[in-house]
């Protein structure tokens, strides 16, 4: 077609789950440290999207594919040390996107949620000796941590706070605990965002996300929360069964959205955006967020999870253990 230039062609995996995968090689051996399903979807920069060790909803055999396959790219390109491998699952199949033969940043949050120095024995292995000689590295589902990425917004007063492929998070934090969504509610406050316990929730969401916000929007009106809608998202809430308040875009005039947001009558925003002027429109809503510090999601997938962890602090007290405590309750169960 083009004589010695090759055509690349490529297809963008819309709402596909990534995964990330920390694994040590000696050359023969391989040991998977670390399977991390992320929250928010293929797409936003896995620096800045939170993530869950182990996975909370992939099935296991998708998860045993994704070992599987770390494991064959690590003896296929001989690594000796650490190596990063992250995935994209939709609809069953298994995607590889990439393969780094060395750390990640993602190495401090595993080591830290499975009890294992994994930079020191890959730093060892490096060195020439062999895994089978080394410390095993354990890994079991008696915990599960959340990491969440900690970004810089409220020190920049108008800025779009929407995650994208380009990464803007400056730190991260972990929650622990027994199960997902407590776990993801102690991320939440380890990273400066507390979720309201009651109030306004405002909807606005693209028209790919609108079938899947529902159960969500359902659960927090169930919980006592009042719901506001722009437009489409209103009726097709409203179509559902669910009350809803229809609330004017910045664009069909005052009152809006933002007015709504800086009188403090919004305690809880759901927003995601599709195409540039979906993205343009709805800029003012977030930038308001974040100047009024109230917690917004701009993806379906961690709007889902804010929900399970505002069911999950209803239902029990948060609890403060050290580390050690989770490993050696792991050490029992297992």
């Amino acid at each position: 077609v083009s004589g010695d230039s090759p055509v690349l062609i490529d297809r963008y995996l819309r709402d596909a789950i990534e995964v990330d995968v920390d694994a040590i090689s000696d050359g023969k051996e391989v040991a998977i440290a670390g399977v991390m399903q992320h929250i928010e979807e293929a797409g936003v920069h896995s620096g800045d999207s939170a993530c869950s060790l182990p996975p909370y909803s992939l099935p296991p055999e998708i998860v045993a594919e994704i070992e599987r396959q770390a494991e064959a790219l690590a003896r296929a390109l001989k690594v000796k040390g650490l190596m990063n491998v992250q995935f994209a699952v939709k609809e069953g199949l298994v995607y590889l996107i990439e393969v780094n033969p060395r750390a990640s940043r993602t190495v401090p949050f595993v080591a830290k949620a499975i009890g294992v120095p994994a930079a020191k024995i890959a730093a060892r292995v490096m060195a020439g000796e062999k895994l089978k000689d080394l410390p095993p590295i354990r890994r079991d589902d008696a915990h599960i941590a959340v990491k969440e990425a900690v970004f810089p917004f409220s020190r920049f007063p108008g800025i779009d706070p929407v995650l994208t492929p380009e990464m803007k998070s400056t730190g991260e934090v972990m929650g622990i605990d027994r199960d997902f969504a407590t776990a993801f509610l102690k991320s939440q406050q380890g990273g400066g965002v507390e979720l309201p316990d009651g109030g306004t929730l405002f909807v606005s969401v693209k028209n790919s996300d609108k079938p899947i916000i529902v159960d969500s929007v359902r659960a927090l009106i169930e919980a006592g929360f009042r719901v506001v809608a722009t437009g489409g998202t209103a009726d097709y809430l409203a179509d559902a069964g669910l009350a809803v308040e229809r609330v004017n875009k910045v664009a069909q005039g005052r009152p809006h959205i933002v007015d709504k947001i800086k009188d403090g009558e919004i305690d809880l925003i759901f927003n995601t955006t599709e195409g540039w002027q979906s993205h343009r429109d709805s800029a003012s809503i977030r930038a308001s967020a974040v100047a009024r510090k109230v917690p917004y999601f701009t993806t379906a997938a961690s709007s889902a999870a804010v929900v399970l962890a505002i069911a999950a602090r209803r239902e029990r007290s948060l609890e403060v253990c050290s580390l050690q405590d989770y490993y050696s309750a792991s050490d029992t169960s297992s």
